[in-house]
């Protein structure tokens, strides 16, 4: 018999209690560090149109091109800023500016001069669309970043006189191209979903917003007849210059801002792909296949 047991026996006759061996305990984890102010929202955050719109606003009217990623989205982009009233620059990526508001000065100001935390990165978004439109020299801007269809609600309610074109490609083509543009990096099994997020939210601002529809296999099929449509719907003239993009410069083909493959730099229209045949479009596109009119 241990004496540990003759201990305990003893113990438990006496008074009743026995001694166990306590369980082990980790130390407690540290705090997690604070959030910087800086990176902090205001309180109360809201998205909201123009307070003032006469003054909240420089950019007037602007264009944006919602697209999923791969549908030719750049080759509309240089034919559109080969007009002499269009500028579309390279995606800017404007949506995914923020506003760091880093002591309680500044932040107790902007709440007592009435701004959001939205409000203010409204005004900065505006500011540098603005300043690239004036540089220009042209009355109108196109903008044309692919992710900007995940926030289509937030932009259209900051320019509330916004115009939208949406830029439709048949979805099996869209996977394929977004494959092929890197097949390492971008493995087919994660093509589907991946585009898909893009097309579901197209498909989403184009059920509530306004805009003009184009298709990228009747843009590269008939170039002239989807341009003269879209100069219609942007109030301007049509210019052949616009068939002939590669003769301006339209900055720098650069991947992560643009098409960068060899088929933009040609500077002319290339035939797009044939067509998928309905058995080659997976279960997961059939209904965006439908909804965009394309055979599944």
């Amino acid at each position: 018999m241990s004496w540990r047991y003759r201990a305990n026996a003893t113990l438990e006759g006496l008074t009743g209690y026995t001694l166990t061996r306590g369980l082990r305990r980790e130390p407690p984890k540290p705090p997690p560090p604070p959030v910087p102010l800086e990176l902090q929202r205001l309180p109360g955050d809201v998205v909201r149109p123009p307070v003032d719109p006469a003054r909240d606003r420089l950019l007037r009217e602007p264009v944006f091109l919602l697209s999923s990623v791969r549908s030719g989205s750049t080759l509309l982009r240089v034919m559109l800023n080969s007009h002499s009233r269009v500028h579309s620059p390279i995606e800017t990526h404007f949506r995914r500016m923020t506003v760091g508001l880093g002591t309680d000065p500044v932040r107790q100001a902007m709440e007592l001069l009435g701004h959001t935390h939205s409000d203010i990165e409204h005004l900065v978004w505006d500011r540098l669309l603005h300043r690239e439109l004036s540089r220009s020299g042209k009355p109108i801007l196109a903008e044309k970043t692919p992710s900007n269809v995940f926030a289509w609600r937030r932009i259209a309610t900051c320019w509330p006189d916004a115009r939208f074109v949406f830029l439709l490609r048949h979805p099996m083509s869209i996977v394929q191209s977004w494959h092929e543009a890197d097949p390492v990096k971008r493995p087919m099994e994660e093509a589907v979903p991946r585009t898909l997020s893009y097309m579901t939210y197209l498909e989403e601002a184009r059920t509530h917003l306004e805009g003009l529809t184009v298709r990228y296999e009747a843009l590269v099929a008939d170039p002239e007849a989807e341009l003269r449509r879209l100069c219609l719907f942007l109030g301007v003239e049509w210019e052949p210059a616009m068939l002939d993009y590669g003769a301006q410069d339209h900055g720098g083909f650069v991947k992560g801002i643009g098409d960068w493959r060899d088929k933009i730099r040609t500077g002319t229209v290339v035939a797009g792909r044939p067509l998928p045949s309905p058995g080659e479009v997976p279960g997961e596109l059939r209904e965006i296949c439908r909804a965009w009119d394309y055979d599944c």
